[in-house]
């Protein structure tokens, strides 16, 4: 049998980019993958003598070159019964294909009918290799039905993408008859271990696959190749690995750019820096001023006497290169660039931008930035933003953001409802990026839950295994922006046309364990529920509604999201007859009607507490009385299941909101609000995000 080397080199010296499909098949024999076979014929005499050997019915194929899709351009005749047949569709196909480069006509055994599926894998430009499965027909043509997953995967990830596409019941059974499922996960992990082998694979296209009740078969098969050092590069995994404890938790801290003047960013830096009280040295360095904000200054960084930890610089573009070089030979070994003006400038800022790596890496140091609002860490009372910030509360939230409003201008809000521990921002992350931060943030014992703001993602399989470590350990939470495909490339396989941007970002999100927000309000939804509350260890949710509508309304989304209400157990339904009026239905949801009050609240809440079936509580409240609820809620120990509030009209009662909030219970303005907060919780308590 042919080696791989001598089947790549043959396609390279006959100029080609992709293998013919006896070539293919020839690969995939090799490991160990059943497929119809292909032998190619030259003439009618050889089809038919090919054709005599494997046994009717056969299929022949055109073998050409300049010939990529063959079913399109008509060189593909099927179910051919004997050799006149044989011989009549060699010469249609030969006379067809008469002005192309023929390298014969390849001749395979007609496979019996399965369930049809598709296998392919293309290359994505950030995560690398991405293998896809659906099944065929109408399936993949109209409904687009296939899942994706990054290589290399486990077996838990290929029965992962097994179950994800919709089709999923007809390989599991249907009406009889089923597939066989072991099989086609020996199938995929075998073409997941040949592409991780051979990197000169860009794409493949096997479409149709035919499973059936016992084994598969592959049918045809398109094989696209590319050389390896297309690839993009990668950060060493030494820069990847810096411990970043020295860049949140500074003994001492440079500020190149502190300024004197109110309204100028390095004013605000500074006295934000000052107001939260940062707990270590600070070191104002402006060459035009002795004192800033009545701090003692610098005019460099090398006159500070003694080392220093970290720094933040603040100067515009042109001058941040100096200042940068200076910070490196005071052997600071994290720098925060929070200057504008470079690589979203244009190719000055990208060369700019370079000369920074190059320095870093000279001096063996680490920067964040360009471009962004520094780093928040209220552990350290440490408040880098170019925006003023008032107040802080000590939290478990760490936020990472490529954009720097989260820091600069979000926050003066946010800080109302949600209580960070570190926020830091990226900006154009020409150094520190989101999976080096990301990984950091798994290990500080201070953040409990972690949320992202992406535009992009740089390393993209060293993000899948750092995001899944850290979601084992705590729950991650990624907004991702950018999800549409416009100006998306030509292609030239089927595998590598339904391989949208978008959805390898939420298939390499749902392999690393990360749960997605559709938007800012769901994200910073989700993070109030997991920060605040206790995971759910079951579906059963008591709804508590001062309405029947709004009720209802939980009810339905409660079903639709994967949870239900919950049965009311023969104890808990005597409990809540003795305390709910006579008017008061006893049933889930329960409606009191607008008699809810708070102590009723807390009866009824207590009461749902010792029953097995009940995991959790949404609680629908009046906005117009909802600051008499605070105090009664406080006061329930809620033994480790989550109690979630709904307040229609909540932007009304907003100081009230707030006080809810910080008493520990997150505030919703629908209960489809609440249930989708709640329901990812149930999902990553069960390991299912």
């Amino acid at each position: 049998m042919i080696s791989w080397n001598e089947i790549t080199s043959r396609a390279e010296n006959e100029g080609r980019t992709y293998l013919m499909e006896h070539e293919c098949k020839e690969l995939l024999e090799k490991q160990g993958i059943s497929t119809t076979g292909a032998s190619a014929a030259r003439s009618s005499a050889e089809a038919v003598e090919i054709s005599n050997r494997i046994g009717y019915p056969v299929v022949l194929k055109v073998l050409s070159p300049e010939v990529i899709h063959k079913s399109d351009a008509g060189g593909v005749k099927l179910n051919l019964k004997n050799a006149a047949e044989v011989e009549r569709a060699f010469n249609e196909i030969e006379t067809a294909f008469a002005d192309k480069k023929l390298a014969g006509v390849a001749v395979q055994k007609m496979a019996s009918p399965g369930l049809e599926a598709i296998i392919g894998v293309s290359r994505d430009p950030t995560f690398g290799p991405v293998l896809m499965f659906g099944l065929g027909g109408v399936f993949v043509e109209v409904l687009k039905d296939v899942s994706f997953r990054i290589l290399p995967v486990t077996e838990a990830d290929i029965d992962a993408l097994i179950r994800e596409i919709r089709g999923y019941t007809l390989l599991r059974g249907y009406r009889g008859t089923s597939v066989d499922l072991p099989a086609l996960k020996e199938l995929l992990l075998k073409i997941s271990e040949m592409v991780m082998r051979y990197p000169e694979i860009r794409e493949v296209d096997l479409n149709p696959v035919f499973l059936y009740t016992d084994g598969n078969v592959v049918v045809d098969a398109r094989i696209f190749l590319e050389k390896p050092d297309a690839a993009a590069p990668r950060l060493s995994p030494e820069r990847e690995s810096t411990n970043l404890r020295g860049l949140f938790y500074p003994e001492s801290l440079a500020v190149v750019g502190a300024s004197d003047t109110p309204g100028k960013l390095g004013w605000n830096v500074f006295d934000n820096l000052l107001r939260h009280r940062f707990t270590g040295k600070l070191y104002p360095v402006n060459i035009n001023a002795k004192t800033v904000q009545g701090v003692p200054a610098v005019a460099s960084v090398r006159e500070i006497d003694g080392p220093v930890d970290a720094a933040v610089i603040l100067v515009p573009a042109a001058h941040t290169l100096k200042a940068f070089e200076e910070c490196c030979q005071k052997g600071i070994k994290f720098i925060v660039i929070e200057s504008a003006g470079f690589a979203e400038t244009g190719e000055d800022g990208k060369n700019i931008e370079k000369e920074l790596r190059r320095l870093a890496e000279t001096y063996h140091c680490r920067f964040v930035g360009p471009n962004c609002s520094g780093i928040i860490n209220t552990h350290h009372q440490m408040v880098q933003s170019i925006g003023t910030v008032g107040e802080l509360r000590q939290g478990n939230i760490g936020l990472i953001a490529q954009a720097g409003v989260y820091a600069a201008g979000m926050l003066w809000g946010l800080r109302h409802t949600m209580d960070f521990a570190i926020v830091a921002t990226i900006g154009n992350k020409a150094d520190i990026n989101e999976t080096d931060i990301l990984e950091y943030l798994g290990e500080d014992d201070f953040v409990e839950v972690v949320c992202m703001y992406l535009e992009d993602v740089k390393s993209g399989r060293r993000f899948i295994d750092v995001a899944r470590d850290v979601a084992a350990k705590k729950p991650v939470i990624v907004l991702k922006s950018g999800r549409t495909e416009a100006g998306k490339k030509a292609v030239s396989s089927h595998t590598a046309s339904l391989a949208g941007n978008d959805q390898i970002y939420d298939a390499a999100f749902r392999q690393a364990g990360i749960i997605r927000a559709a938007d800012n309000e769901h994200m910073f939804g989700l993070a109030r529920a997991f920060s605040k509350q206790p995971l759910p260890s079951g579906d059963g949710v008591l709804v508590v509604s001062y309405t029947g509508s709004w009720g209802v309304a939980a009810a339905d989304a409660l079903s639709l999201s994967g949870m239900k209400p919950a049965e009311l157990d023969d104890e808990t339904y005597r409990r809540l007859k003795e305390i709910l009026p006579p008017y008061v239905g006893c049933h889930n949801p329960v409606d009191c009607t607008f008699d809810l009050n708070p102590v009723q609240l807390k009866e009824i809440i207590e009461v749902g507490l010792p029953s097995g079936n009940i995991s959790s509580f949404i609680v629908i409240l009046q906005a117009e009385i909802l600051q008499s609820y605070v105090e009664e809620l406080k006061k329930i120990d809620y033994q480790g299941k989550p109690i979630l509030s709904c307040v229609p009209c909540k932007e009304f009662a907003i100081s009230e909101v707030i006080a809810l909030e910080q008493a520990g219970f997150p505030v919703y303005s629908t209960p489809e609000e609440a249930v989708a907060a709640l329901s990812a919780m149930y999902r990553y308590a069960m390991g299912n995000c």
